[in-house]
């Protein structure tokens, strides 16, 4: 299915990143659902850009995600490491020993009992012949552990990598720290599956465009990233390499430990990822990156709990599926190397995302009308913990406005007919009630939101002058004495002091006047 598609391979790094990746997978297979009555053309996103074909031992055909996913001991719950659709090659292979044979098995992990309902089948056939998948209810969403109780799609043999040598859940053994997760792929066992797994998958492609890679920037999967952006660069130089730093709301209760853990490796995590990828967005719903309490960011219509990451990473899985759709089109499309080159020139190799879910928008209505009945102004809404860039300068910025009609715009950097799907088991964070922007699928009374428009924005502004010239301050104030647990994990003294330069350095090529900008 490949014809002449440009393929990107994707890397989720962390459970943070799983949960966002299960949301985003979700939309896409919900995309690749049977279209509108009518409607026989292709679509303007092109599917194989991230998926691939392939075929089981006993010759079904499979369509799975381009993915290699990483994540630690325990997480997968009763998702198995090698997924479902090649079930156990080894005990289905001929044996020849004629003796007696015991097989050992391990204790399985219990499904989560809330979304059996939702796994357990695909949906309800309508009265309109239409195939409508169960949502999740607001009260069972407190029930979802992990990111695999909601992933609906089958995933390839090589993708789930467990790291065994750290736990996911428990007191001890846990990937906390920037120096851990380097080392992780600084051991040959490690580093060699990933590189097999690297291969696999590019040596199948015919025009590679490059990798994206989710990564958590809150704990040691930032380390993680950080040398596996520098793998990709020694590896594939000249593909593009788009990393999106993850970060889940923090906890206004969380132990002073872990503040600082995170405020160190999202800052050694976005200095070291900006060196080895094309550009670097950080994703997140809270409102500041260092240590100073902000609320997290609010929706004019849209209603979430951010203490969820169920909630929190649907949101950023539509923001993504939503900026990421210049490299994914069928035509006009442009490849993720030169969406880099016009957002990161000069240095500028941190941008921020925003977007406004649901975009306002009532079918027929110009574009021009909608935009005069707010005011002028767009109702963004920050998505990078980087505070608003409203009044700022921008240098460059990527906008996707999806879920339009062609025959009521203007003019954009994209637009696209398709809408975002929200379908479940994405959480039920809209009104039931027909409203502004919301394309239901289904009677209004307790119907689900099936799909919405988004208006979505990569950005590089001064803003980002502040931003980072902020998080170099609080980490000099630190006083490495009293977290030597953090630099025991490896990271010395001179690296922190590099850190600091380096996050200066990065802040200036943002500061209005500077010769770079002008």
């Amino acid at each position: 299915m490949a014809g002449g598609a440009r393929e990107v391979l994707t890397l989720q790094l962390g459970h943070f990143a799983g949960f966002v990746g299960a949301h985003w997978w979700n939309q896409q297979d919900a995309a690749l659902g049977p279209r509108t009555e009518g409607d026989s053309s292709p679509g303007e996103l092109c599917p194989d850009v991230l998926y691939r074909a392939g075929r089981t031992l006993h010759g079904q055909e499979t369509y799975t995600p381009r993915l290699i996913l990483m994540d630690l001991k325990g997480s997968l719950n009763s998702l198995k490491e090698e997924g479902g659709l090649y079930k156990d090659r080894q005990l289905e292979a001929a044996v020849a020993w004629q003796g007696k044979l015991t097989t050992h098995r391990e204790e399985e992990y219990p499904k989560n009992p809330n979304l059996q309902d939702l796994l357990s089948a695909e949906g309800v056939l309508n009265t309109d012949g239409v195939w409508r998948t169960k949502p999740i209810q607001n009260g069972k969403e407190n029930g979802v552990r992990v990111w695999s109780d909601f992933l609906r799609v089958h995933l390839h043999p090589r993708s789930i990598f467990v790291i065994h040598k750290y736990n996911h859940d428990g007191e001890t053994g846990r990937l906390e720290a920037f120096g851990q997760g380097e080392g992780i792929l600084k051991e040959p066992r490690y580093l060699e599956e990933l590189e097999d797994r690297l291969h696999f998958y590019v040596e199948e492609c015919d025009y590679l465009q490059g990798f994206q890679i989710l990564c958590d920037l809150h704990d040691g999967f930032s380390g993680v990233g950080a040398k596996t952006a520098e793998l990709l660069q020694d590896e594939y130089s000249g593909r593009g390499v788009i990393t999106w730093g993850l970060l889940p709301v923090p906890s206004s209760l969380g132990e002073p430990q872990k503040k600082i853990y995170r405020l160190l490796n999202t800052a050694f995590g976005l200095v070291h990822l900006t060196g080895y990828s094309s550009f670097v967005c950080p994703l997140s719903l809270g409102g500041h990156l260092g240590l100073r309490p902000k609320p997290p960011v609010s929706f004019p219509d849209l209603h979430y709990d951010a203490t969820l990451p169920f909630h929190c990473s649907a949101i950023l899985a539509t923001a993504l599926d939503t900026v990421t759709a210049p490299f994914r089109l069928r035509s006009s499309m442009v490849p993720m190397a030169h969406l880099a080159d016009l957002l990161s020139f000069s240095g500028r190799k941190v941008v921020t995302a925003e977007a406004v879910i649901p975009f306002p928008l009532d079918p027929g209505q110009a574009l021009p009308d909608i935009l005069g009945q707010l005011g002028g102004t767009t109702p963004w809404t920050p998505l990078s913990a980087c505070g608003d860039s409203a009044g700022s300068r921008c240098f460059a910025q990527s906008v996707v406005l999806r879920g339009i009609d062609r025959t009521s715009h203007t003019s954009s950097s994209h637009l696209l007919l398709t809408p975002c799907r929200v379908a479940p088991p994405y959480p039920h964070l809209f009104s039931s009630f027909i409203h502004k922007g919301l394309a239901l699928d289904g009677p209004p009374k307790g119907a689900a939101v099936q799909s919405i428009p988004v208006f979505g924005a990569l950005r590089s502004s001064s803003s980002l002058y502040r931003t980072l010239g902020d998080l170099a301050e609080e980490l000099a104030r630190l006083d490495l004495r009293r977290w030597a647990s953090f630099m025991d994990a490896g990271v010395e003294r001179g690296d922190m002091e590099e850190l600091l330069q380096d996050l200066h350095s990065l802040a200036q090529c943002y500061q209005e006047g500077n010769s770079l900008s002008n």
